[in-house]
C-alpha cells in the first residue's frame, strides 16, 4: 500500500485559501497554549498501530500526554486546512513534501531551526530529504517517510530472451524490450503508468532526471521545453516506445501505478517503474506469482544523462501554536525528535514501518544496520538500493502552483504520447502554463 499519495485532489484549492476573504484565514490565530495540555498530533491514516505504540513508549518515558488523531490520506490535506482556518488545536503533523509551499505560506508551519536537536540530523540525512523540508531559506521538519523510484526488471524474462544483466541506458530497454517482443515472450515488455494521478509525476520527473535534464531550473522557471532539459528526449522516448517500437501499450496513459504492481506480479512485465518499496511485494510468494524474480537495477541512463532518479518524502512538523509556549514547543521537538530521529539511542520508529510496512528511511547510516540490512535484504540488493538513492533528487516542480499545474502538464504528455498533439507542442503548453501561474503568484 501507499500510505501517503503525492498530492490529494481537493475542493479548497491554494487559490480559494490564499485569496479574496479566504486570506484571512490563512494566517491563523495563534492562541497561548497552555503546559499542562496535551500535544495535538495529526496524521493520516496509516502506521496507526506503530504509531500508537511509539506514542506509548513516548508518554512513558516523558510524562507529556499526546492527542493521537488521524483521518484518511486522500481528505487529509482538506482537513488539516479545515482544522488550521477554524483554529482547531494541532502542533505536530504529517506533511508531505507537495504542500510545504502551501502551508508554509499560509502560516500553518513553524521552521525548526532554533531547535538544535533536530537540526543536528541533517548531516546523516539524505540530501533530498533535508532539500525537500527546506521552503524560503529555512526548514520545516524531519523525515517520517521516504522512497524514489527505481527501475526493476523481470531476470527470469531477461534469461529466456539471452539477457544476463539489465539495461544501463535507455536505449538498451528498447533493444532488450523489442528482442523480448520479437520472441514473443511478451507483446508489451514496458510497463509504466501514465495515467493522471498523483504517481505520474514522479514517473516522468526520474526518467527526466535520468536523461540529464530538469523540468523546472533552480531560478524556479521552466526549462522542459529546452531541447537539452532531458525532457524532450524522455518525451520522445515515450512516444517513440508506443507508436514505433510498440514495447509500451499506448494504455499506459490510463495505467496507474497500482496497475503496473499488479501487471509485474502477474509476470506481464519485464521492465517497470515502481517506488523501491513494491520490490517487497513482488518477490513476495503471498501477493506475487514471479516471486523471486525481481530485481532492481539502476535507473537506465539517458544520452548524456546519469542514473539518477526522483525520491520523495514526508515529514513531521510543528506549528505555530506549539511554539507560541516555550514549554509546548521544547516538547513538541521532543517528540518530532522521537519519531524522525532517535529514540532511546536507536531509529526506533524508522526501523518499526521498515519491517511491518516496508516505508524507506532518509537515516544514510541505517543502510549499514544489521537489522534493516536483514529486511530489505530479503527481498533486494541492500547496497544497491543505498547507492540508487544517492542518487536521487528533489521534484523540481513543487512550488505554490504545483497542484493547478501539474493537471494540464500530465494532459499535455499524455495527447504526446498517444500521437494527438506533437512533443514539441505538448512541452511548450506545459512551459507556458507554468510560466502563467508563476506570475500570478
Amino acid at each position: 500500500m501507499r500510505a501517503d499519495r503525492l498530492l490529494a485532489r481537493s475542493s479548497l484549492s491554494r487559490r480559494a485559501v490564499l485569496s479574496g476573504g479566504a486570506a484571512a484565514l490563512a494566517l491563523p490565530f495563534v492562541p497561548r497554549a497552555q503546559a499542562a495540555e496535551p500535544i495535538n498530533f495529526a496524521t493520516w491514516s496509516a502506521a496507526v498501530d506503530q504509531v500508537k505504540a511509539h506514542l506509548a513508549a513516548f508518554t512513558a518515558k516523558n510524562g507529556v500526554d499526546v492527542a493521537y488523531s488521524n483521518s484518511p490520506f486522500a481528505q487529509y490535506r482538506e482537513t488539516m486546512i479545515t482544522k488550521f482556518t477554524g483554529g482547531a488545536p494541532v502542533d505536530m503533523l504529517w506533511v508531505s513534501d507537495s504542500w510545504l509551499p502551501e502551508f508554509a505560506q499560509a502560516g500553518w508551519l513553524a521552521p525548526i531551526d532554533s531547535f538544535k536537536n533536530l537540526t543536528a540530523y541533517n548531516a546523516g540525512t539524505s540530501d533530498f530529504c533535508n532539500q525537500s523540508m527546506m521552503y524560503d531559506g529555512k526548514q520545516y521538519g524531519l523525515t517520517y517517510y521516504t522512497d524514489y523510484m527505481g527501475f526493476l526488471y523481470n531476470a527470469d524474462i531477461l534469461a529466456q530472451a539471452g539477457f544476463t544483466k539489465p539495461p544501463e541506458s535507455w536505449d538498451e530497454v528498447t533493444s532488450m524490450a523489442s528482442a523480448i517482443k520479437a520472441k514473443g515472450l511478451l507483446d508489451y515488455p514496458v510497463v509504466f503508468g501514465m495515467a493522471q494521478e498523483s504517481w505520474m509525476i514522479e514517473f516522468i520527473s526520474a526518467m527526466v532526471y535520468s536523461h540529464g535534464g530538469r523540468l523546472i531550473d533552480d531560478a524556479g522557471t521552466a526549462v522542459l521545453q529546452d531541447g537539452k532539459s532531458g525532457a524532450v528526449s524522455t518525451l520522445n522516448w515515450l512516444v517513440d516506445a508506443v507508436g514505433k517500437h510498440k514495447i509500451l501499450s499506448p494504455g499506459c496513459v490510463t495505467t496507474g501505478e497500482l496497475e503496473v504492481l499488479k501487471t509485474a506480479s502477474a509476470g506481464k512485465a519485464a521492465f517497470v517503474l515502481l517506488p523501491k518499496y513494491r520490490l517487497r511485494v513482488l518477490n513476495d510468494p503471498a501477493q506475487s506469482s514471479v516471486a523471486g524474480k525481481f530485481r532492481q537495477a539502476l535507473m537506465p541512463m539517458g544520452a548524456g544523462g546519469s542514473h539518477s532518479t526522483v525520491g520523495w518524502m514526508r515529514f513531521y512538523g510543528m506549528t505555530p501554536r506549539a511554539v507560541a509556549n516555550a514549554e509546548r514547543g521544547q516538547n513538541t521537538a521532543k517528540l518530532i525528535e522521537w519519531f524522525g530521529g532517535k529514540a532511546d539511542g536507536d531509529y526506533r520508529f524508522q526501523k518499526t514501518v521498515l519491517k511491518d510496512l516496508a516505508l524507506g528511511f532518509g537515516v544514510k547510516a541505517l543502510y549499514d544496520d544489521a537489522e534493516v540490512r536483514a529486511s530489505l535484504g530479503s527481498y533486494g540488493d541492500v547496497d544497491l538500493m543505498a547507492q540508487q538513492q544517492t542518487l536521487a533528487h528533489k521534484k523540481d516542480t513543487i512550488a505554490p502552483w504545483f497542484g493547478e499545474w501539474n493537471d494540464s502538464f500530465g494532459t499535455a504528455w499524455q495527447q504526446a504520447i498517444t500521437g494527438k498533439t506533437s512533443v514539441e507542442a505538448a512541452l511548450k503548453l506545459s512551459a507556458t502554463k507554468w510560466a502563467e501561474l508563476k506570475k500570478a503568484g
